[in-house]
């Protein structure tokens, strides 16, 4: 898809689907700046990166620190000479209902899922206008389409939506392409790290089977092929586009 020697950012670089996008850009001889907090995936991602036929350089930070924009983009800078791509895959999920939702949690939600690829937009914008790049988001079904027990994660992602349209409203006139994809569950960290335990993940992904009309969960190399096709020119006429990538979850009503 030509990516030979772009310059690709990657938030949540370390697992899930932003590691899976870093190795299919890697694949394409891209040259990345993985983003995550956690330095020992990082650096194994990185490794991984590097022996799949990418250049990568990692940078360690939590993407909510005030210094995290100004960071990541300097890395990119410095390491590459500019920015091509920018992927925003970094996320958390949490449950909670109106009642049960607290202050921090939404907070958390916002702060990762929806904060964080604002700022970071901002700050890349002008590097992405000098070279006519493209952001893909990764959003969820859950932007979509309102699934109860887990408010803030639903909400803070279809903020995430609307940044994607907004974001390409604005910046179409500099010849830079906004888009996200919104999987439907996908085998990754992200619910064990809410707090399921490996039995009520089992459980959960054989639910899925149900819930998801293909009739399984997602993987996160399939997430990460239609990031890839966003980002390349193949998709040069779609800006401000959330898709759904889901099994068809978000064809169906609440079951």
């Amino acid at each position: 898809m030509a990516f030979d020697q772009k310059v690709v950012i990657v938030t949540g670089a370390s697992s899930g689907i932003g590691r899976a996008a870093a190795e299919a850009f890697a694949r394409e001889h891209a040259r990345l700046v993985l983003v995550s907090r956690n330095e020992t995936a990082l650096s194994e991602a990185t490794r991984s990166v590097a022996d799949g036929g990418g250049t990568a350089v990692g940078c360690a930070v939590d993407i909510t620190s005030a210094d995290a924009p100004d960071r990541i983009v300097r890395t990119a800078l410095e390491g590459f000479g500019g920015i091509d791509v920018l992927v925003n895959a970094a996320g958390v999920i949490a449950t909670g209902t109106i009642e049960t939702t607290s202050d921090e949690t939404w907070d958390a939600m916002m702060g990762v899922n929806l904060r964080a690829p604002f700022r970071l937009i901002r700050a890349a914008a002008p590097h992405l206008k000098a070279r006519k790049g493209a952001i893909v988001n990764v959003s969820s079904v859950n932007g979509l389409r309102s699934f109860a027990g887990v408010l803030a994660y639903c909400v803070s992602k279809a903020g995430m939506d609307h940044l994607t349209r907004c974001a390409a409203l604005e910046m179409a006139p500099l010849g830079v392409r906004v888009n996200a994809v919104n999987p439907g569950v996908t085998v990754t960290n992200l619910h064990r790290r809410s707090g399921m335990d490996e039995t009520q993940y089992a459980a959960f992904l054989e639910r899925s089977k149900e819930t998801h009309p293909l009739g399984r969960p997602g993987a996160p190399e399939e997430i990460a092929s239609l990031i890839l096709y966003l980002a390349s020119e193949r998709a040069a006429w779609m800006t401000g586009e959330t898709i759904p990538i889901d099994g068809g979850r978000q064809l169906t009503c609440l079951r």
